[in-house]
């Protein structure tokens, strides 16, 4: 079909109106000339009223003219039957998920890689229907973005016999070794007495080493936790015996485990015992690799 004019575009379709501020007269003013009062819709106090002479009202140009004035309590709109307004964005609340395409959300707007920061997510904010972004960064937030904290202790000089706790020569792992590293905030030792940097679900391990010439019938590594600053209990015990055959050293070792809920970083602390059947048993520590060492993990909120 051909037109005169600009092609018109798919669109949608309303008609221009205007709402009076009415007084007891009979004459009121158009927003927009018409050819006559066919043209307007006329609504009093939301009645449709009828056009023509002698009829409810007439209109010529920007003048309209009622048969009877109007009260200063009614309220009167008109519609413009010759003035449609076109545009190119539908009505609020218009638009269903039924009248979306079947791909709106397709495999081929996949964004093809790993998702970044910046990413943007679509959310029903507060299960309202209320659609909003968020960036994935918030997400990675609420959820948790992995493993925070990681620390690595170890005794760094062997002693004998029993200790509650191991109250010194602890030391934090050191070096350039990938195998000898450290994450987030750390884990810091009073006396034997490890603190947590923040509140949280936390994986827990002691590994111990021990010798002697001789025998030992029991070595026990112990994991005992407070949650008053000061009243152990024992969480995890290990127990390995030795069993002299030569007149050399004979070694065993230890590990143990633990997962704890730290509530409260100034109550929530642990430590390490050792509990052995012979005195001459030694502990041993070196400063160079982990032979009785502590391993501490934050898995996540408390």
């Amino acid at each position: 079909m051909a037109y005169i004019g600009n092609q018109p575009a798919e669109s949608f379709t309303s008609f221009a109106t205007q709402t009076f501020s009415v007084s007891a007269t009979t004459s009121y003013t158009l927003d927009h000339a018409v050819a006559n009062e066919n043209e307007i819709a006329l609504f009093v106090n939301n009645v449709r009223q009828q056009p023509g002479s002698g009829k409810a009202y007439t209109a010529s140009g920007t003048a309209l003219t009622l048969s009877a004035a109007t009260a200063s309590t009614d309220t009167m709109y008109c519609v413009f039957l010759g003035r449609a307004l076109q545009t190119v964005t539908p009505a609020t609340n218009s638009v269903t998920s039924s009248m979306l395409g079947s791909n709106f959300f397709t495999g081929a707007t996949d964004v093809g890689g790993a998702l970044a920061d910046a990413d943007l997510l679509l959310i029903d904010d507060g299960a309202g229907g209320t659609l909003r972004k968020t960036a994935m960064s918030r997400v990675k937030t609420y959820v948790g973005g992995g493993i925070t904290m990681a620390s690595q202790w170890r005794l760094t000089t062997s002693f004998t016999g029993d200790a509650a706790p191991i109250a010194s020569n602890w030391e934090q792992n050191d070096g350039s070794d990938p195998a000898v590293s450290y994450h987030g905030s750390q884990m810091t030792e009073s006396s034997g007495v490890f603190t947590f940097p923040s509140t949280g679900i936390y994986y827990v391990e002691l590994l111990v080493g021990y010798y002697i010439n001789g025998d030992s019938g029991y070595n026990h590594s112990l994991i005992k936790a407070a949650t008053n600053g000061s009243t152990f209990n024992t969480m995890t015990e290990c127990t390995t015996f030795i069993t002299g055959n030569s007149s050399a050293n004979t070694w065993a070792s230890t590990t143990g485990s633990i997962i704890i809920d730290v509530r409260s970083t100034s109550e929530d602390v642990v430590r390490f015992d050792i509990d052995v059947d012979s005195s001459g048993t030694t502990i041993v520590g070196n400063s160079t690799r982990d032979i009785t060492a502590a391993r501490f993990i934050r898995l996540a909120d408390t």
